[in-house]
């Protein structure tokens, strides 16, 4: 079992840095973008004219790419869940007493408040788009909500950072991939929208990335078993409780995922890339002083990606297409 109280001592050693990366990772509201930057501005005379070309340009993307546009939008906009699940790490305080909270909290609510405009940003576009029932679409992202999500990592921070690790660099293919999608079409707006949040996903990611390679230096051992957790129960969507109206939970995130293989957004070689790139990023091969459980772990980890590209080779993506109240 993890020694708890040696996860507190990390956490508590490396949160001086915290306040570091806020610096470096996080950007001032008042000169990054917004929203308001991307969308057509509503007091500009112009602004009926710029809605008639979203609304034509939209009806030449296909329904698995709105699908996918909608899914990504719910996932951004559930981010309560992951702020509140993120606040509760052991080594995460928003209050102590005569110093006001942490680091690592104060990361929280930054990254959070960056994170927020994600949705806002997608959530206005498919609302002015003509092509989404916004109330079913308001629905699903209620229940998401509501229903809350288990990525099997507790209140464990080092299990937690793995997982940001790995969904900030999948979020940020997807988004990318979005954006390409949409270039193709000549939907410049949606384009550069996608854009923009795949660039803060990658920022986000790289500061978690750091934050575990940080703890690989403090506690080797124990990063890695927790690596092997979360790679051995697998990486999955904060939106696998998907679900549309009030069918059972879950029940559209396999559609969604079909979709978004089937037009490029997202892709079982994504997953094994990411994969890669962190055991690169980490250095794993390169990592001393393990146990012997954690030098077993480290080999059945350098391995993996090569044995998840093979299976990812077999995969066959359905060809059905399947019915969304989402879309009009």
């Amino acid at each position: 079992m993890p020694d708890y109280n040696v996860r507190l001592e990390v956490m508590g050693a490396l949160e001086p840095t915290v306040h570091a990366f806020i610096d470096k990772f996080l950007k001032i509201p008042e000169t990054h973008w917004q929203p308001a930057d991307l969308l057509p501005d509503s007091s500009s005379d112009a602004f009926l004219d710029q809605i008639r070309e979203i609304r034509e340009l939209s009806k030449e993307l296909d329904d698995d790419f709105w699908i996918v546009l909608v899914g990504d939008t719910i996932t951004e906009e559930a981010l309560p869940t992951y702020e509140s699940w993120i606040m509760s790490l052991d080594g995460i305080d928003q209050v102590q007493e005569g110093q006001g909270d942490n680091g690592w909290a104060k990361w929280t609510r930054a990254w959070t408040s960056e994170e927020n405009r994600h949705g806002d940003a997608l959530n206005k576009y498919l609302y002015l788009s003509g092509r989404i029932d916004m109330r079913e679409v308001e629905i699903s992202t209620q229940y998401l909500l509501a229903d809350g999500f288990d990525i099997g990592t507790a209140s464990d921070p080092y299990k937690t950072f793995v997982y940001t690790s790995f969904q900030e660099l999948a979020t940020f293919i997807s988004h990318n991939n979005v954006a390409r999608i949409a270039k193709s079409k000549g939907h410049s707006v949606l384009e550069k929208m996608n854009h923009v949040i795949a660039r803060d996903e990658m920022r986000h990611h790289v500061a978690y990335a750091e934050f575990v390679k940080q703890i690989f230096s403090c506690d080797p051992s124990e990063m890695m078993l927790a690596y092997l957790h979360m790679m051995k129960h697998k990486i999955v969507m904060p939106a696998m409780h998907l679900r549309q109206s009030s069918g059972s939970q879950g029940d559209s995130f396999d559609n969604y995922a079909v979709a978004a293989q089937r037009i490029g957004v997202y892709t079982g070689f994504d997953y094994v890339d990411i994969l890669r790139k962190l055991n690169n990023i980490w250095g794993l091969e390169n990592i001393g002083g393990l146990t012997d459980e954690a030098e077993a772990a480290r080999d059945y980890l350098v391995k993996l990606p090569d044995r998840m590209h093979r299976l990812a080779e077999r995969i066959k993506i359905p060809d059905t297409r399947y019915d969304f109240k989402w879309l009009l």
